[in-house]
């Protein structure tokens, strides 16, 4: 399992990177492992607003359709719409296959740092 330690993460397991004031928010290793193959991912669009703690999307599995949680507040500035026709890229690569950025962060979910995270994913495993 992959827990990069340039990331943040919510306990919902989106990891994200916030630089120059853009939040960018994925799945992390753990959830995509969970998930299983991924065959879909519903995406919001480009000025949609996200609120911590609140879904903006799911992504379907073989095994089950699971909520997108918004670990920031803000404004939804880019999708990544790759995803749309390959969203087994968030197996593959689900730090590198991002699922949203967000500008006008306004507020942040109780992150957790890589250490607390991984230690976050043994509770649950």
């Amino acid at each position: 399992m992959n827990f990069p330690k340039d990331l943040k993460y919510a306990s919902s397991h989106e990891w994200v990177k916030i630089e120059n004031g853009v939040a960018t928010v994925g799945i992390s290793d753990f959830a995509q492992d969970a998930l299983g193959d991924v065959v879909y991912v519903s995406l919001p669009n480009v000025g949609d607003k996200v609120k911590v703690g609140v879904s903006f999307g799911d992504v379907e599995s073989v095994k089950a359709v699971s909520d997108l949680i918004a670990p920031v507040s803000g404004v939804v500035c880019e999708v990544n719409e790759e995803l749309a026709d390959a969203p087994e890229n968030l197996n593959s690569d689900p730090y590198g296959a991002w699922i949203i950025k967000v500008e006008q962060v306004s507020e942040e979910a109780d992150l957790l740092d890589s250490e607390a995270y991984e230690a976050h994913c043994a509770e649950e495993a």
